[in-house]
């Protein structure tokens, strides 16, 4: 198996169009055409993580984290970013990244996260906008749904907890074929009116050029009218954090004792408690302060989250319990969950969880 079908069932689930503007998710090193010996999966593409892939005999690091997170004007491996790339081109060992463009997906990072805590009713906390767009095309009334149905089976017509969704509009065409023209229906040089479907429904943007390849291979016109119109509609199952609630009520002290027990932490920085009971719970694996209004906003009683600075945490204002459990600790079962999709598509491929502890941050208790 090549790594380009590894890479290809990952982008299926989180693509790389969803990564952020500042990210470096993809391909880092090596080619997609070589054949996959073996994929060790990580949080971080550290040295040791590719040493341990060297010996492994395996060519394919799967990082959370881009090793190349700015860029490098050299190579001559003063520092460990350096060093690792190096060691990784000269042992033919593919890196590859799959960062916030996983955080960004429903069931990615911050559903791992959810699952873990035991939340229900979740939701996206901060839902992107631009990634929707939506298509209208023009069909013969005897031929619309099969044409709408090869369009649902592509990918649109999805809107929140509802998919199959379409609007259509009957009405008159008219066009007239020209000399070299193959029509469907009427005759060269002669006007033809023909009664027809205008069929409206929206699609991930993502999905644009497979959404046009399957509605024009079964499409009876040898010219094709569509329109493509971008939205600005936020995309209710794509974008950063999630909220949801806990089966049951809980005091603050105990659900620190649950994120205490559930992410192996040795302590959590949090804010004052305010004395609530705590249902409502938002969260958001790796950096998260910029959310912290956010989960405020959707009635959250306590937000986890990491890499907290000091004067973020002010921005509780008694509102919600703001809880930093560490930035490794907050992402560690993305390892798992990556090892998960690998082994439900591919049964018999040797992908494993990595024995190297990257977390470059101890703790002296």
């Amino acid at each position: 198996m090549k790594i380009s079908e590894i890479i290809k069932h990952l982008e299926t689930i989180a693509h790389p169009c969803l990564q952020e503007d500042y990210d470096n998710a993809g391909l880092i090193t090596g080619s997609a055409d070589w054949e996959c010996s073996g994929a060790i999966i990580s949080l971080d593409a550290t040295e040791d993580v590719i040493k341990e892939a060297i010996e492994k005999k395996f060519n394919l690091v799967i990082a959370h984290h881009p090793i190349i997170f700015r860029g490098l004007k050299k190579i001559n491996g003063k520092n460990y970013v350096e060093r690792t790339i190096i060691t990784a081109i000269k042992n033919d060992i593919a890196i590859y990244a799959i960062h916030t463009n996983l955080d960004n997906v429903q069931q990615g990072v911050n559903a791992m996260i959810a699952a873990k805590l035991g939340l229900i009713n979740c939701s996206v906390l901060l839902p992107k906008n631009g990634l929707l767009k939506k298509l209208q095309v023009f069909v013969p009334l005897q031929q619309a749904l099969q044409v709408r149905n090869a369009l649902f089976e592509t990918g649109a017509g999805h809107i929140s907890n509802y998919s199959e969704c379409s609007f259509n509009t009957a009405g008159t065409g008219t066009f007239k074929a020209g000399d070299g023209a193959n029509p469907f229906v009427g005759e060269i040089d002669k006007q033809q009116q023909e009664e027809e479907i205008k069929i409206e429904t929206i699609f991930p943007a993502w999905l644009e050029g497979k959404l046009i390849a399957a509605m024009k291979a079964v499409h009876p016109y040898q010219e094709v009218a569509y329109d493509i119109l971008p939205l600005t509609n936020a995309h209710s199952h794509i974008g950063s954090g999630i909220a949801g609630e806990l089966p049951a009520a809980m005091k603050e002290v105990d659900f620190l004792k649950h994120i205490k027990e559930v992410f192996m932490v040795p302590v959590v920085r949090h804010t004052p408690l305010t004395g609530k009971l705590v249902k409502k719970i938002a969260v958001c694996g790796g950096a998260g302060s910029f959310l912290i209004p956010n989960a405020i906003s959707a009635g959250a009683e306590f937000y986890l989250s990491s890499d907290v600075k000091y004067h973020e945490f002010f921005d509780a204002d008694g509102r919600l319990v703001i809880a930093d459990i560490g930035h490794y600790e907050s992402e560690q079962f993305t390892i798992p969950l990556l090892a998960g999709f690998l082994q439900e598509k591919f049964p018999t491929f040797a992908a494993l969880k990595t024995g190297v502890k990257t977390n470059p941050v101890h703790y002296f208790l």
